[in-house]
């Protein structure tokens, strides 16, 4: 082949590669400003506003958050509203005791209670007040007021205070006995004495529970709850969601040295007992019990045992006071009773729970036993009161 063949064949070649080259390139050229274009275009159309939530962001201003907020008001916060502020803190201080090595410093003690009259009067535990010698009231603001002590109840433990000045709120009494279990219930008070108004929440367990004093006699119908309820609780109101007072938290059960320990056994004072026996007290300045005038040793079956005793259940007589029911109706020393009125006395009816289903003034039936043999007698019940 010619040399001058061979040239022009060359450059032809040399004409398509460039060809080809320059064309690659424009091509990605263009390419990549179309797709820059694109995305340029996509990034108008978005908005810099960060899509959290449709709930969360305002679509008409960038960059803003707003947070959505809930009604939080229940019956619950309603409830402590509205008795929140009747609720009060009473302290007492027990004066010193003489002991070998002098006088003993005075103690200070504390429980709960609540305003139920525009007058002043506060109502709280017999055991909150007892034995004390002077008594402050500190209300829900702070304010603290020296309290009266009007009169007590012991078997029904509950008391009465007043105070002088203008009350910030008054509680209201509910009715107790439609009570049902699984109701919702607040306790208020002021726990150890120093976390004044707290407020806690449980349900009605149950109610007409009985609980042995240990002082002879048995605090009956009470309602359980498993609101908290500690130290310094005690005299402070258990409410209702309406805000009514549905009883007076008195005590709480955490087992014994032979029984497992147990939360949640609250217990309280029903609002119609409460009711009953606060008024008469103001009214009155007593609450009036039924009496008969003896002295008395409860009979259970391990002291019928131990002192030969014919009945495993019942009272035996150790002093009858002169002038009273007792003597009159011929009851003596040494007789043992067995029933008062309709209600025999056994585990489960002690003799004052038994006497306390009658009112002072009525005449009731007694049986018992005196040497051996049954007697039967006719007694009009007196009056006792604190």
């Amino acid at each position: 082949m010619k040399p001058k063949t061979i040239a022009i064949i060359l450059a032809i070649l040399l004409t398509v590669c460039l060809s080809g080259f320059l064309g690659a390139v424009i091509g990605g050229v263009i390419v990549s400003t179309g797709i820059q274009n694109r995305v340029d275009k996509a990034l108008v159309n978005l908005s810099v506003t960060p899509t959290l939530s449709p709930t969360l962001v305002d679509p008409t201003q960038s960059n803003s958050l707003l947070l959505s907020t809930a009604n939080i008001e229940t019956d619950i916060t309603q409830a402590v509203a509205k008795v929140g502020p009747a609720v009060v803190t009473v302290v007492g201080t027990i004066p010193g005791q003489p002991t070998f090595f002098g006088l003993s410093p005075d103690q200070t003690v504390s429980g709960s209670g609540v305003i139920i009259s525009e007058k002043g009067y506060i109502v709280t535990n017999n055991h909150v007040i007892e034995g004390i010698q002077q008594v402050v009231v500190t209300l829900a603001d702070g304010k603290q007021l020296p309290a009266k002590i009007i009169n007590t109840d012991l078997y029904s433990d509950l008391a009465v205070l007043k105070v002088d000045g203008q009350m910030p709120a008054v509680a209201v009494f509910g009715n107790s006995d439609a009570l049902k279990p699984g109701e919702s219930v607040i306790a208020i008070g002021s726990p150890l004495g120093d976390f004044k108004n707290t407020v806690t929440v449980g349900v009605i367990s149950a109610t007409g529970r009985t609980i042995d004093s240990g002082q002879g006699y048995q605090i009956e119908d009470l309602i359980q709850t498993d609101a908290a309820i500690n130290s310094g609780n005690s005299g402070g109101p258990l409410v209702n969601l309406a805000g009514d007072v549905i009883g007076i938290n008195e005590l709480v059960v955490r087992g014994s040295d032979y029984s497992a320990p147990a939360e949640g056994l609250g217990f309280s004072i029903p609002a119609n007992t409460a009711r009953a026996v606060v008024q008469q007290i103001i009214e009155k300045g007593f609450f009036a019990r039924p009496n008969i005038g003896i002295r008395w040793q409860t009979i259970t079956p391990d002291i019928a045992a131990a002192y030969d005793l014919p009945v495993q259940w019942g009272v035996y007589i150790t002093a009858v006071s002169s002038n009273s029911p007792a003597s009159q109706a011929n009851i003596q020393q040494g007789d043992i009773l067995t029933q008062i009125g309709d209600t025999a006395l056994d585990e489960k009816n002690s003799f004052i729970n038994a006497l306390f289903n009658y009112a002072p003034g009525q005449t009731i039936q007694i049986k018992g036993i005196r040497n051996g043999r049954p007697f039967e007698v006719q007694i009009t019940l007196g009056e006792t009161h604190s």
